[in-house]
């Protein structure tokens, strides 16, 4: 599944570390998200879409 976490976080000004401490989660964790390593699970992609003001259709996208 490809992503668009890493374009909004940097458009955001964020570090990964800032991303991951209003997520709940680890850097390590967005940094596996954003490299396509690790799918978030529901829950977390509903939190990253809101962080975000996005809906999760707009952020994942399934690969064709």
């Amino acid at each position: 599944m490809q992503n668009e976490v890493r374009e909004l976080r940097l458009a955001a000004g964020l570090s990964q570390r800032e991303l991951a401490a209003s997520l709940g989660v680890s850097r390590q964790t967005v940094n596996s998200i954003e490299t396509g390593r690790y799918d978030p699970s529901l829950p977390l992609a509903i939190t990253i879409a809101r962080h975000f003001r996005r809906t999760v259709e707009e952020i994942f996208h399934v690969d064709p």
